[in-house]
């Protein structure tokens, strides 16, 4: 499991210090600006990141699925030849994904307001303050949304399908409560980074006219939750 906790950190950290430019100078000296350059970056890097949790969240339920179900071969599929090519196919996995927003947003001209409505950049409230067309930004934003919030869950409840219907089916009560405990970990680790996601994008989509503080509820729990209990999970798990 070394491999898959070390990927879990790295992506929370990189969450965490990708908003560091615009939290730390907002908390400490009230500094309420950021350059577009500087805002282009932090949208870049933050929705990679998240991209690339989600990526790893469903990597670590295919090996959920194959200690569970194929617990004699997990030694030979489960390779550290092939945990690394899972790790550069989550790394390329996230970077096609975000990589067109680049240029999707690099084209917008910004001459309407320019306040964000939360504490760092994200693509779907940049778009919010373009004086253009932005049906194709929109589309590709939701696009990414169904593969994010709605593909990878899918396989990941898929996986777990497929391990409840091989314990339900060939294990004792002890040995399937035993299975059950082995994925707890992995399941809440899923529903803090899909809860808050899934509660952000709604916001945006269905929820513009909302109060200010409810778009900076919902981003600052979508930003702090993953970092903060993942270790809380996984250390009580270990």
């Amino acid at each position: 499991h070394q491999p898959m906790y070390h990927f879990l950190a790295l992506t929370d950290l990189g969450l965490t210090f990708t908003t560091l430019p615009t939290l730390m100078p907002l908390l400490w000296l009230n500094i309420r600006k950021i350059s577009f350059e500087a805002c282009f970056v932090q949208f870049f890097f933050l929705h990679g990141f998240s991209f690339m949790e989600s990526s790893v969240l469903l990597a670590m339920s295919f090996d959920r699925y194959v200690a569970i179900c194929r617990p004699l071969h997990y030694a030979t599929i489960l390779t550290n030849e092939v945990i690394g090519r899972i790790g550069i196919a989550i790394i390329c996995r996230s970077l096609l994904a975000v990589l067109p927003l680049i240029f999707l947003v690099k084209r917008l001209p910004f001459c309407c307001s320019h306040l964000l409505s939360h504490s760092y950049c994200l693509h779907q409230d940049m778009i919010h303050l373009a004086c253009s067309d932005v049906r194709l930004n929109y589309w590709y934003g939701f696009a990414l949304v169904l593969l994010i919030i709605v593909l990878d869950p899918l396989l990941i409840v898929l996986s777990y399908s497929l391990i409840l219907k091989s314990i339900l089916s060939t294990a004792s009560w002890t040995e399937r409560l035993r299975a059950l405990n082995n994925c707890l970990s992995h399941i809440l680790a899923v529903l803090v980074l899909y809860v808050p996601m899934v509660g952000l994008s709604m916001t945006h989509r269905f929820a513009r006219n909302a109060s200010p503080l409810v778009h900076v509820i919902m981003a600052n729990i979508y930003l702090l939750a993953p970092p903060v209990m993942n270790p809380v999970i996984y250390r009580m798990k270990t």
